[in-house]
């Protein structure tokens, strides 16, 4: 599951016609744009903490790991400004952009009144795209780091 291909469904989801979409279709773009993130992070995790060979991606323990970042555990930890300060702009960026489009996507899925509209649910998606590319172009080092940041708790916590 690449967050390339959710980005496609997402923006498949926006009409290509003009005139108002549906605000259905507009909340599963929102929704979508926020699993492509998950993902990617998910899949960094496992990748940098276990491997990305394709029979490693195939072992219990990948699976594991891609299967334990937790969305809430995640948001609080992307959220920590201190616990997030001594990483690179792209990581911090895309911290960022998890927790804002992970809010958007709580809307979406579950505000019955929330409406959304096109163009900025398409520059949310751009967004996404823009932060998860800066973000797989950091070192596999700075990822691992990031992905034990967001799994693991820290005797702070």
């Amino acid at each position: 599951m690449g967050a390339e291909n959710f980005v496609k469904t997402a923006r498949a989801l926006l009409p290509a016609k003009p005139g108002r979409p549906r605000n259905t279709d507009l909340r599963r773009a929102v929704s979508t744009a926020y699993y492509a993130l998950f993902h990617c992070l998910a899949r960094s995790c496992a990748d940098t903490l276990i491997g990305k060979s394709g029979a490693v991606r195939e072992t219990d323990a990948w699976t594991r790991t891609y299967r334990a970042l937790d969305h809430n555990a995640a948001k609080r930890r992307c959220q920590d400004a201190i616990g997030i300060g001594h990483y690179s702009e792209n990581t911090r960026l895309f911290a960022k952009t998890f927790v804002q489009i992970q809010e958007q996507r709580h809307r979406a899925d579950y505000a019955p009144g929330a409406v959304f509209r096109k163009s900025e649910v398409a520059q949310r998606i751009n967004d996404v795209e823009d932060v998860i590319k800066g973000f797989e172009k950091e070192s596999m080092a700075k990822r691992r780091a990031f992905a034990a940041y967001v799994l693991f708790k820290s005797r702070r916590d």
